[in-house]
């Protein structure tokens, strides 16, 4: 009985892994219940002809049209069948309408009766990449004031001033730092202190709604707002009502005293002489100014030596 087809096939039927076994040629040669449910399920246009398919060129397909996961597995794949690689690992999203999903993808060589085949299984991954989401999810938020950190900050401008370069946008960024918060720590003690940075990550969201905004505790008392395509007025519009917003807020545990920021705000449109921290030294230096200055401010950056600096008065 154990060398039964019937039986060997009622075997792999049982198993969750979508299995799939193809010739040399790609042609699908079986496929296991799994595979054929899945398929039913997702309105697969093969239906019951799976073994009138090639899988080859069905992957060759999807990568015609720019699919990742088509090209990596069509590479994949032919360097399995040409002997190239002893097997071939994948994991892919595979999201449908109304949910988020995540295979897991195996290929490896079969030989039976002088043939090759190669046995591919593909096995939903979905629980354990929703896991791994939320705790990256959970190493990019500050954990006293909910907003992004500093790693979060460093991944997005990266990429958000690569955006605006190509583009050929201006970005605009500013430092913010909470006043005398030692003074504040001292006189009111560090709960009052948490409380008022917590104050500032709640009003600053507002501020960076779009795809191209983000808000970020910097370390310590200081703040950084990035605003993609944001020209230095807009910023310095958005920054004074900022400001406003802040001091107007009555907090007991203050005792009456006002709570105040000092901003330091820069703004380039960023181009191949330029580098990314350049902005943030602009926006670090207006903002010791507007400390040394008095506080309480908005300082705009001076002009740095390069023609692509945004003019603002």
């Amino acid at each position: 009985m154990v060398e039964s087809k019937e039986f060997l096939k009622l075997i792999l039927d049982t198993i969750s892994e979508h299995i799939v076994v193809i010739n040399e040629l790609g042609d699908i040669i079986f496929v296991n219940r799994s595979w054929q449910t899945f398929g039913d399920e997702n309105n697969c246009d093969c239906d019951i002809q799976w073994q009138k398919q090639n899988y080859l060129a069905i992957c060759k397909s999807a990568a015609i049209q720019g699919d990742d996961f088509g090209i990596k597995a069509l590479a994949g794949l032919n360097k399995v069948i040409n002997n190239q690689e002893p097997e071939f690992y994948l994991e892919y999203p595979c999201h449908s309408d109304i949910e988020k999903r995540w295979f897991m993808m195996r290929a490896v060589p079969l030989e039976y009766n002088a043939q090759r085949f190669v046995v591919i299984s593909h096995l939903n991954i979905t629980e354990r990449k929703l896991a791994e989401q939320q705790v990256q999810e959970l190493a990019h938020i500050d954990g006293l004031t909910q907003i992004a950190n500093r790693r979060h900050f460093d991944d997005f401008y990266e990429q958000e001033w690569s955006r605006c370069m190509r583009l050929k946008l201006p970005i605009s960024l500013a430092m913010i730092d909470l006043d005398n918060f030692k003074l504040l720590n001292d006189n009111f003690g560090h709960v009052v202190g948490d409380t008022c940075l917590k104050e500032v990550a709640k009003i600053l969201p507002d501020y960076a709604r779009r795809p191209g905004d983000l808000c970020a505790r910097y370390g310590g008392e200081e703040f950084i707002l990035v605003m993609g395509n944001t020209h230095c007025l807009q910023a310095q519009m958005l920054l004074t009502r900022f400001m406003a917003e802040l001091t107007a807020l009555k907090l007991p545990e203050l005792a009456g005293h006002p709570l105040t920021v000092s901003i330091g705000l820069a703004t380039l449109v960023p181009n191949l002489a330029d580098n990314a921290m350049q902005l943030i030294e602009m926006a670090d230096n207006a903002l010791y100014q507007a400390k040394d200055t008095g506080r309480n401010k908005l300082v705009v950056a001076d002009h740095y030596p390069q023609t692509n600096k945004e003019e603002c008065p």
